[in-house]
């Protein structure tokens, strides 16, 4: 199942933070921490199990919880990049491959939630995602979906 040229056709659908931004495909989660320059891999400490994250960045705790998801905790890869300037970390789902679910948030508590507008964004990304998957010779990036978005569960009842 290689899909790895689709996000970069069709762009990703990012969630900023404070320290950062976030976003997701069918089957990854990818965490970009901005640092301060010339960070070295000795200051970044990054401990992930199956269900929990903890990110600490020269000793300082950036974040730290129960993940929305279950993740693969060994396919976990994290990198430094731009100088030292970026953290990338990126989770494995656990249960893509059966469920395909748009998470929320980076953690079950909510934290990092996306707004609505922009997790709506992520879930039509997502299911053109889904069909690249399904119809791997055809071209999805630049398709649009007519599916009812406004009322996608996990909202919470949020008007548009």
């Amino acid at each position: 199942m290689d899909i790895s040229h689709f996000d970069e056709k069709s762009g990703i659908v990012p969630c900023n933070t404070e320290w950062g931004r976030w976003w997701q495909t069918v089957d990854e989660l990818h965490i970009e921490v901005t640092l301060p320059v010339n960070t070295k891999s000795k200051d970044v400490k990054v401990n992930v199990t199956n269900s929990s994250i903890t990110c600490q960045i020269l000793g300082k705790t950036l974040f730290s919880g129960n993940l929305f998801g279950k993740i693969r905790s060994d396919d976990t890869l994290w990198t430094l990049e731009d100088n030292g300037t970026l953290l990338n970390i990126v989770l494995t789902k656990a249960d893509f491959s059966e469920k395909e679910i748009v998470w929320e948030a980076i953690m079950k508590d909510g934290s990092f939630k996306a707004d609505p507008l922009t997790y709506i964004e992520m879930s039509k990304k997502m299911d053109l995602e889904k069909l690249q998957i399904k119809y791997p010779g055809m071209d999805f990036s630049k398709s649009e979906l007519q599916k009812n978005y406004d009322s996608i569960p996990g909202l919470g009842g949020t008007e548009l």
